[in-house]
Order: structure tokens, then C-alpha cells, then sequence
């Protein structure tokens, strides 16, 4: 017989294992252990997250598409350009951002890239079929209000001539002259990639003054822009209002390897240019006073002859 010195468990403190499985009566009552509280605490929290981001989804996407609507029609508008009446500087299918802000804080200047509203005033210059599909119709009116679709009412010029300007073809080199003041066009006039023939700057010729309140707009592929020279008919005499202007194209923002700014070309930036701008609406008034002055004297001489 083993004694306790060597390691031998007293009866009373021997452990019974039973013969039968215990019945649920039997089964320890305590509480599960922490780690599972937290598991169990942590898959209902997910559950709610899920449950509250699919009731919340339709909220965000609402308030997303309210915002960019109201960005669309105070701040930044894309615009898809559909012809090719503006190429190189744009391709067909690429979209442009356009500032709807700038010329509130300045004028619309020469060399400046344009979008306004032809609808009244010229002729659709790319004809869009409408859709007979009433889905169609609904994402053809989407996509244009977010710049990924036509709209036909919508061009894009670069602006040539300001109100007062005196916009002229050609001289005898064959260029553009604003006020007298000949245009090198070179860096954006059209240049057929297969020939490397570059556009003239126009093939008829025109002689048109800008009123008050319009400007003279031209595409930068002349051979192919149904632009102020061929609505020359029309009660503007060519010129678009600049009330409807829309706002400055600044961006191409698509496709990705086009990805460029669209800034105002060196040549509207010549001191002789701005000069003669800046003279140009005085003109009327330097030779009334020129006038004036002559008269004037006459004038007291008849009245006041010398003895």
C-alpha cells in the first residue's frame, strides 16, 4: 500500500468521473466567460454599423448629387466637347472644366477659351439624335447636365475680339488684326497631323467692329468652325452676346493622357495689342474733343474779333 508521502490522493479529495453524460439541470450555471460577451457585443455592433449605412446610403448619394448640382451651377461645370472645331487645342470627346465664377471678379478677355449658349442665336453646330428609350432620354439629360454627354445648344470658341474691337482678315500677310494689330496664331491654329499643314487663319475674308455687350468668337481649326464669320447674317452680325457666356473653359480633365490646362495664348498678351484696346472705345471721344477745340476757338474769335 502506497502511503500519502508518496504522492497518494486521500479518498476525499479523489475526483469522481462519471459514467453518463450530465443533464441539462446539472449543467454549471455560471456566467460565459468575458470573452465571449465581447464577441457576441462585438458582431451586434457590426450588424447595426451594416444595417445603418444601407438606411444612410440613399441620404449620401442624395446630398452628393444636391451638391454637385449646385457646383455645376455656381462654381465648375464639365462640358463635353463633341466636333472638331477647336482642334488641336481640344479633340473630339474630351471634357473640359469650366470656371462659372471668373468673370465675376474680371472681363472676358481675348484668347480666352469660351462656352456659352448658341440656343436662339446660332444653329446647332453637331445635330444629337434624341433617344426613343424614356431610360435613354432620362441618362442622355444626366450626362449633359454633368459634362459626359452632347448637348447641342452648348459651343466652345476662343474669343477674338472684345467689345469696341475692330476684328479684320487679312492682312497682307494673310493674318487676323484686332485694332490694326496682327495675330500670330501659329500656336494654336489647327495642323493636320498627316500633312503638317497648318490652317490660315481664315479663307474668306471679314471686316466686322464688336458692339457693346458682344465678342467676336472663333474656333482654332478655321477650316472646319461654323464660328462669327459664317453667322455673319444673323442679327448680331456674327458676334455672340456675352451674357451667354457660360464661363471659361481652364482644364481638360479627360481623358487622362490629355490631362492639360488651357491658358490664354501669348500673342492676345502684346503690349501693342492691349494698347490699341485700351484706346479703341475712346476713339469717339478723343475726336469729339479734337473737334471741339477748333470750333471753339473759332467761335470766340467771331465773337470776340480783336480792334
Amino acid at each position: 500500500m502506497r502511503s500519502e508521502a508518496e504522492g497518494a490522493v486521500p479518498e476525499e479529495q479523489q475526483a469522481v468521473t462519471p459514467d453518463r453524460e450530465p443533464t441539462p439541470a446539472e449543467q454549471p450555471t455560471a456566467d460565459a466567460p468575458d470573452d465571449e460577451k465581447s464577441e457576441e457585443s462585438d458582431s451586434s455592433a457590426k450588424k447595426r454599423k451594416k444595417g445603418s449605412f444601407f438606411k444612410e446610403l440613399p441620404i449620401l448619394i442624395g446630398v452628393a448629387l444636391v451638391l454637385a448640382l449646385v457646383i455645376k451651377a455656381f462654381v465648375v461645370q464639365a462640358f463635353y466637347i463633341p466636333s472638331g472645331s477647336m482642334e488641336n487645342t481640344l479633340q473630339i470627346g474630351d471634357r473640359v472644366l469650366v470656371n462659372k465664377v471668373v468673370y465675376h471678379t474680371r472681363d472676358i478677355a481675348r484668347g480666352d477659351v469660351v462656352v456659352f449658349n448658341g440656343l436662339d442665336s446660332w444653329d446647332p453646330e453637331v445635330r444629337v439624335s434624341k433617344p426613343g428609350n424614356p431610360v435613354t432620354r432620362a441618362l442622355r439629360a444626366v450626362g449633359s447636365a454633368f459634362g459626359v454627354a452632347p448637348n447641342e445648344k452648348d459651343y466652345i470658341k476662343r474669343v477674338i475680339g472684345i467689345p469696341g474691337d475692330h476684328v479684320k482678315c487679312c492682312d497682307a500677310q494673310g493674318r487676323v488684326t484686332v485694332n490694326g494689330v496682327p495675330l500670330n496664331e501659329q500656336s494654336y491654329l489647327y495642323t493636320d497631323p498627316a500633312t503638317h499643314v497648318q490652317n490660315k487663319p481664315s479663307i474668306d475674308p471679314f471686316d466686322a467692329t464688336v458692339a457693346p455687350g458682344q465678342l467676336w468668337v472663333m474656333g482654332d481649326h478655321r477650316e472646319a468652325s461654323s464660328d462669327s464669320r459664317w453667322h455673319r447674317g444673323d442679327r448680331g452680325g456674327g458676334t455672340i452676346p456675352t451674357d451667354h457666356v457660360i464661363g471659361r473653359a481652364f482644364v481638360i480633365v479627360w481623358p487622362l493622357n490629355r490631362l492639360d490646362t488651357l491658358p490664354i495664348p501669348g500673342t492676345f498678351k502684346q503690349p501693342t495689342l492691349k494698347a490699341a484696346a485700351a484706346l479703341a472705345p475712346s476713339a469717339p471721344l478723343a475726336l469729339g474733343f479734337l473737334t471741339a477745340l477748333p470750333l471753339t476757338y473759332l467761335t470766340r474769335r467771331l465773337r470776340h474779333p480783336r480792334t
